[in-house]
């Protein structure tokens, strides 16, 4: 190999290395725009994001999404999991905010930018790892592997761009901080009485499409999740206000239904309910 060849071998190694040990896992700019552009509602439980506002910021978002794609995956894959975990949640849900801006404001779903032949969860937009990812990717092949960080909390925390999705939140996941806002996201959710709720007088525990199509996600046993019996017993502090109502969904006493899902966009410009 020729000296110059050497050289140039060693610059781009030591660009990578930079790039990698620079990246900020404090998510500063990241959370600067979250903290910017999410409007959460009165009660704390849901919130829209200012599309508007956060389109004149989308250069700097897709200049930190920049910083995202740099880090090789061999550096990632040495992080400790709440490290990758958060990572991976962040980027899942910055790239989902990238896609719709593309499209704003010509659509009122982010479906609007699929097609029949396509989804647009399936689409290859996103240079992650040396290679071109989709958001199912991220989701579902990244996060949701089995035996890499098995914790149905997620499904409160990756944001597909929809009002009945979990909440965006106001702040970007951290490592240091990822257990607790994880629990956080699933506490809020359940309180969202639009998205998850009790009738005591019909004895129908209503709750969103997400635990219809992620139910064996909390029937595995990982983070004290096994069933969905126990899952909503958990949260029924959340899910209902008496204790004689939380008392039967603990003990199961209710008619599981699953709610129709809320495709329209999560955008603070959009009518219906803070």
């Amino acid at each position: 190999m020729s000296f110059i060849k050497k050289i140039g071998l060693l610059a781009i190694f030591a660009l990578t290395s930079l790039s990698a040990s620079a990246f900020d896992h404090d998510y500063r700019e990241w959370n600067s725009l979250l903290a910017k552009h999410v409007k959460v509602a009165p009660d704390g439980n849901s919130s829209r994001l200012d599309y508007r506002s956060m389109a004149a910021d989308q250069a700097r978002l897709s200049t930190w999404l920049k910083t995202v794609s740099a880090v090789p995956e061999a550096e990632y894959k040495q992080w400790p999991k709440p490290q990758r975990l958060a990572f991976l949640i962040n980027a899942y849900n910055a790239w989902t905010v990238e896609l719709v801006l593309d499209k704003y404001p010509d659509l009122k779903s982010i479906k609007d930018i699929g097609s029949v032949f396509q989804s647009p969860w399936k689409k290859k937009f996103i240079p992650l790892f040396g290679q071109e990812l989709a958001l199912d990717d991220i989701e579902h092949s990244l996060i949701r592997a089995p035996g890499t960080f098995d914790d149905p909390r997620i499904h409160a925390a990756v944001v597909c761009a929809s009002i009945g999705c979990p909440m965006l939140r106001a702040e970007a996941f951290t490592a240091d901080k990822l257990d607790s806002q994880l629990e956080d996201g699933m506490r809020r959710f359940l309180a969202d009485s639009s998205r998850n709720r009790f009738d005591p007088a019909s004895g129908r525990l209503q709750v969103s499409k997400i635990f219809d199509w992620y139910g064996k996600d909390f029937e595995k046993g990982h983070q004290g999740f096994a069933s969905l019996k126990t899952t909503f017993g958990r949260y029924a502090g959340q899910l209902a206000k008496s204790p004689e109502a939380q008392e039967r969904i603990r003990l199961g006493d209710y008619k599981l239904e699953f709610l129709d899902y809320d495709w329209r966009l999560n955008d603070s410009a959009t009518p219906g309910r803070r």
